[in-house]
């Protein structure tokens, strides 16, 4: 069994003296898992960070083995994000969420191309949290749970959504939340297509994504806690927004 694909580095861990298992999201074969033999040595290893896109071949002697990558590096992206440190947070984000969620060797090529276009972002500080935003927004639809922006939920309008529903991630009006409003998640215009897109309106947005990650996505995996990686990424964007 063999195949050959290009993916992104997600986790690596060492394996006996010199190997490693990678875990790589690809675009092809999904989330999966390899050896790579050499790579703790000084040639390989440089090349082989958390973000990176990597040239993979994989092969097995039976389709549920582990099997042996080889690997060749084509975008590294950890250079972009050193500079800063919320880019820097936001990658290990984005590789620490896949890794949590993504079940093993089902294919999810849009995912897999809006998260390589997000990786893309990590030099462009004033557009990469508004971009991460969005994607933690695909990344629940991807997993089934969705956001629900078309209308409000009570009274039906497209007009003045304000609120999401914690329950149900529809959006909800003022008029529809009436005396529940302080029980809903506030819905920042950014989630909307509109609003200017600040930390604080991403932070805001952040909040309400982390709240369907917490208790519907991480709860159907068997209520696991979200990777601190993701806390990490909002606590470094609510200190960028309020400074």
């Amino acid at each position: 069994m063999d195949w050959r694909d290009t993916g992104i580095l997600l986790t690596l861990r060492r394996h006996g003296e010199s190997s490693a298992i990678l875990e790589v999201f690809t675009e092809a074969h999904g989330r999966h898992a390899g050896v790579l033999r050499g790579a703790t040595s000084r040639r390989v290893a440089p090349g082989l960070q958390p973000g990176t896109t990597l040239d993979l071949a994989w092969r097995a002697r039976l389709e549920d083995h582990i099997g042996t990558f080889t690997a060749e590096p084509l975008r590294s992206r950890a250079a972009l994000a050193m500079a800063d440190p919320v880019a820097l947070a936001g990658l290990n984000a984005v590789t620490a969420l896949l890794a949590f969620c993504l079940p093993e060797r089902a294919p999810h090529p849009g995912l897999y191309r809006a998260s390589a276009a997000l990786l893309d972002l990590l030099a462009e500080p004033d557009l990469w949290p508004l971009a991460y935003l969005r994607w933690e927004t695909a990344l629940l639809e991807e997993m089934g749970y969705g956001l629900d922006l078309s209308a409000c939920a009570v009274t039906g309008r497209d007009e003045g959504l304000a609120y999401l529903s914690p329950r149900t991630g529809r959006a909800v009006t003022a008029e529809g939340a009436g005396a529940w409003a302080d029980r809903l998640l506030p819905l920042p215009p950014v989630l909307l297509g509109r609003g200017t897109g600040s930390d604080a309106e991403v932070v805001t947005g952040l909040e309400a994504t982390g709240h369907f990650l917490s208790t519907h996505l991480a709860a159907s995996l068997g209520d696991k806690p979200l990777p601190p990686a993701r806390a990490l990424f909002l606590d470094r964007m609510r200190r960028r927004a309020a400074g």
